[in-house]
């Protein structure tokens, strides 16, 4: 009995241990950034001091008495909730067409042959590079911001689903239709679910790389939204409202990070432990 309640424990001691880990790390770090605040090593403008970033955030949120709450006409929700929705729509139409163009390749050799080089072109372009182009074909309202991200999430889940579908052992494809699976389910009932962790990992791969994109898509009438936030209080050097727009992208990255690892951790229990 004591055996059990050690080996039910040590997974909740190490959690506990890691968030501990963590937070100590946080509040180190803000120390050390405080402290060279304070010394005044180098002027606000270039390190502004955590209390002026905390009172932007007030500001900002609408949660201090200032006159006219919020930045650029919105208030930080606003900003924020532009940011994720953009965000939302274009990963989500890049993950579809991902999926969509994984599949053709790994599963067709004439897929690859046409379609792989022109994934791997586009992988290798940084979004700065097309982002002027998408302004010309769509103007600067939302679409040229939706199709950047997408743009950016579709290379990383078509090369991971591509080579996921390819690592798929031959036997799981024989036994299914041994057992009478057509072979137009085959992709959908063999495939997919043999390839979930690899294509989960590249989900999280194009999360990551759409999230560095988002201030790059808001550089051109992105305000709303975090990226245009950050664009306009650099042209008026507040460096302490770039510092709260970059702290918010990293933690509400972190937030999808966790959500799409607690959905990987659902969805393939079986990951690392056969």
């Amino acid at each position: 009995m004591s055996d059990l309640l050690a080996a039910t424990g040590r997974p909740t001691s190490r959690r506990w241990r890691t968030a501990a880990l963590r937070a100590g790390a946080v509040v180190a770090f803000v120390g050390v950034w405080w402290a060279i605040a304070a010394a005044e090593i180098w002027p606000p403008v270039f390190v502004p001091a955590p209390s002026s970033v905390w009172q932007q955030f007030l500001d900002t949120a609408g949660l201090s008495d200032t006159a006219r709450p919020g930045w650029a006409g919105y208030t930080l929700g606003e900003h924020l909730w532009a940011s994720l929705r953009r965000m939302a729509l274009g990963c989500a139409y890049g993950i579809s067409g991902g999926l969509f163009l994984g599949l053709l390749i790994g599963l067709l050799p004439a897929a690859d042959a046409v379609l792989g080089p022109a994934v791997t072109f586009l992988r290798t372009l940084p979004p700065l590079a097309y982002l002027s182009l998408l302004v010309i074909w769509f103007g600067i309202d939302e679409s040229p911001k939706v199709w950047l991200l997408l743009l950016a999430a579709l290379p990383p889940v078509a090369v991971a689903t591509a080579e996921a579908v390819r690592g798929v052992p031959a036997d799981y494809l024989h036994a299914a239709r041994s057992l009478g699976t057509g072979r137009a389910m085959l992709p959908w009932r063999v495939l997919l679910p043999a390839a979930a962790p690899e294509i989960l990992t590249g989900v999280r791969l194009a999360v990551g790389v759409a999230y560095t994109t988002v201030v790059a898509a808001e550089t051109i009438n992105g305000v709303p939204g975090i990226g245009g936030m950050i664009r306009d209080a650099q042209r008026y050097n507040q460096t302490d409202v770039v510092v709260l727009g970059i702290i918010l992208i990293g933690l509400s990255g972190l937030a999808f990070d966790g959500l799409l690892q607690l959905a990987q951790r659902r969805l393939t229990p079986w990951r690392g432990r056969v």
